[in-house]
This record gives C-alpha cells, structure tokens and sequence, in this order.
C-alpha cells in the first residue's frame, strides 16, 4: 500500500487528480489576480511558500505593482489549459487577459505542500 493510501498520511500532491489541483489551484489563483487588480502585495503573497516569500524583494514587487499596468488590470475571466507534475510540485497553466491590453498571457501557477498545507512555489504572467 502506498502512503497517500495510509489515513492521515499526505498525499503527494503530484498524485492527485486533474480535477483535485484545479479545485486546489483556482481560488488560489483567484486571489492572486484580485490582489494584483488591488495593489496589495501582503494579501498576493499570503499563500506563498516560506521560500518563495524569502526570494521575493518587497520593494521590488511593490514597485512593479505600482507601475505595471497589466499587473494592475488582470481579467477575473481566465482559462486552464493543463497541468504538469514534477518532482514534489504541480504547475497550472493558465491563459490570463487583461480588463486594459488586448491580447492574452501564459499564467503559471507552481503548488505543493509546506507543513501540510498547499503552498505557492511559483507564480507568474508571460
């Protein structure tokens, strides 16, 4: 028997279903996009992973909120275009627009677990 099979033992999150990550990562990224719209780096970064939170520069994230306007103007309207399992993490591709550009990004949303609970390692818009 494999340990995600073991009651209260945690699950790899590279072994859930398609449709478990999505349910996990889209309120998620749902945050993350309200946050940005807002400006309010403290909330954006809530869910972050102990390391990503270290790795990221205050100043410089609230300097790019300040001045990005596609970071300032997400659209709440996005879609998933898949899931790729790595090692202990899972990346969520995701096609973001914006209210204000015309056009659409790759936004990527990287997940696992940090003391039993699902973490952000990773977010970002291209």
């Amino acid at each position: 028997m494999s340990s995600s099979k073991i009651p209260g033992t945690r699950v790899n999150i590279t072994e859930r279903t398609d449709e478990e990550i999505l349910a996990i990562a889209k309120p998620l990224w749902r945050d993350l996009v309200k946050y940005s719209n807002e400006g309010k780096y403290g909330e954006f970064a809530r869910n972050f992973s102990s390391s990503l939170a270290r790795a990221i520069d205050q100043v410089v994230a609230g300097h790019q909120f300040a001045n990005s306007e596609l970071a300032r103007n997400l659209s709440e309207e996005v879609d998933s275009l898949g899931i790729i399992r790595r090692g202990d993490h899972v990346t969520v591709l995701y096609r973001q627009r914006s209210t204000k550009k015309p056009g659409e990004w790759l936004g990527r949303l990287v997940l696992g677990y940090e003391d039993a609970k699902v973490r952000i390692f990773g977010a970002s818009i291209f």
